[in-house]
């Protein structure tokens, strides 16, 4: 399988006050051309940072890139210049953020903000851009594009925004798109809306796609690979089927436990003990073994890297 984007031992590290907060640390993922690979975790896990530091977008300070590699079409991001970065931000690797209510600007309209990355990165005259831009509108499924591209960001409701978040994503054709929990503060079937054009632009455009999400129904659904975080860490690393038939980390097998089951009367959920732990202050050895009903003297101890137990099935386990 050839890889679009190869990111290798990646540390993103916040600096406060005197202490130093490791919120991605020795993270190391690929996303094969076509394909998505989903990021799950609990919130604090470090998802979003993993997507800011892909893009370089961590603020600094307090937060710093301080080691790895992120290949993407044999680069190293991390060894361009602030230039360069800015004609691959939009262009070649595009975003769509967490929370559609803050990712426009209030005093323009949608069309200026999707018509500025077009005029900016293809280099387009004004009518150009306009025209292309209420294409977007229309492919992404917003209905009357010619009005809603002169609107402002408050006349959309929550669901027009993602999808206009979306119509700028993909308005420079981008070989990357980062979803960073596109679905958040969506209501159910507005969710399963923006899912479903999420996977008819992949087809279309042949994007690789990094899908960030809490919902396993949701990469069930989506993606191709699945890499499950947890403080900081990679702890299981699979392709879907084969992590949905045999999950293997304990903190992915609570991620199991936790869902509803069809035909199950009780109302009662299984939940994970305990919480995602201070990235300021993190466990010795297994970061999850304060919450592990397996754990055992070793596990307090020593830390591991992740292994190889079965064909691109990747565990950070002792007991496994």
């Amino acid at each position: 399988m050839e890889h679009l984007l190869d990111v290798h031992d990646l540390k993103t590290y916040f600096y406060i006050d005197s202490k130093v907060a490791p919120a991605v640390d020795g993270v190391s993922f690929s996303v094969g051309k076509g394909r998505t690979l989903g990021l799950v975790g609990e919130s604090g896990c470090g998802k979003s940072v993993t997507a800011l530091s892909i893009l370089r977008l961590v603020p600094s300070p307090p937060g710093k890139i301080v080691g790895g590699e992120i290949m993407f079409e044999e680069r190293d991001l991390l060894k361009l210049s602030e230039a360069q970065m800015r004609s691959i931000r939009g262009n070649n690797i595009a975003m769509v953020f967490q929370e559609p209510m803050t990712s426009f600007n209030p005093v323009f309209t949608i069309g200026y903000q999707i018509s500025e990355a077009i005029r900016l990165h293809r280099h387009a005259s004004r009518a150009e851009a306009r025209s292309t831009s209420i294409e977007l509108l229309r492919k992404v499924k917003i209905p009357s594009p010619e009005q809603r591209y002169r609107e402002y960001p408050h006349q959309l409701s929550g669901g027009m925004k993602q999808r206009a978040m979306i119509a700028m994503a993909i308005s420079c054709n981008p070989k990357l798109l980062i979803a960073d929990e596109p679905t958040t503060a969506l209501d159910v079937t507005i969710q399963a809306q923006i899912l479903e054009l999420l996977m008819e632009l992949r087809e279309e455009f042949q994007m690789s796609t990094l899908l960030i999400t809490h919902d396993l129904g949701v990469i069930a659904e989506t993606s191709d690979d699945v890499a499950v975080m947890y403080a900081g860490q990679l702890v299981e690393y699979a392709m879907t089927r084969a992590l949905f038939s045999n999950p293997t980390h304990p903190y992915t097998v609570g991620l199991f436990g936790s869902l509803p089951k069809l035909g199950d009367k009780s109302g009662h959920l299984r939940a994970i003990e305990g919480f995602v732990p201070d990235p300021a202050n993190l466990p010795v050895g297994c970061r999850f073994h304060p919450r592990c009903n397996l754990m055992e003297e070793k596990c307090r101890k020593e830390s591991m890297e992740l292994r190889e137990i079965d064909p691109n099935h990747f565990v950070r386990c002792w007991k496994v």
